[in-house]
């Protein structure tokens, strides 16, 4: 693999990423739409050990009778803060976290990355449908 020219900034591993953060509370109403975002996720690039900022959309159905607090997502989201970790696993890793949390199949998580290098990344994963 090639290797970044320039500084190099120290970043950890995937593991420090936390989905004990995120908590959930019971919610009836399998047929609501929710969707959440916020502009104020970021991990780190792995290659250059820059910082990957993202605007992250989530949106699900609480088919498992469970809907995600916010401020525990916070938190979660925060832990990755220091990872390296590549936007595509990042992705998957939310959607992943998040399905098993929320007992749900029905949810997507679609991540849009700041433009760097002159390349603009939007991930998805899953589907509402």
């Amino acid at each position: 693999m090639a290797k970044a020219e320039g500084h190099l900034f120290e970043f950890v591993d995937e593991s420090h990423i936390n989905p004990g953060f995120l908590e959930v509370f019971d919610f009836d109403s399998p047929d609501q739409y929710i969707k959440t975002e916020t502009d104020e996720f970021s991990a780190v690039c792995p290659f250059s050990g820059l910082p990957d900022v993202a605007y992250v959309k989530i949106e699900y159905f609480p088919t498992g009778g469970k809907c995600v607090e916010l401020k525990s997502l916070k938190y979660y989201f925060v832990s990755f803060r220091n990872v390296g970790i590549y936007q595509e696993a990042a992705t998957k890793r939310i959607y992943d976290d998040l399905k098993t949390v929320l007992s749900t199949d029905k949810i997507s998580v679609t991540t849009l990355y700041n433009i760097r290098g002159g390349f603009e990344t939007t991930c998805v994963e899953g589907s509402v449908n």
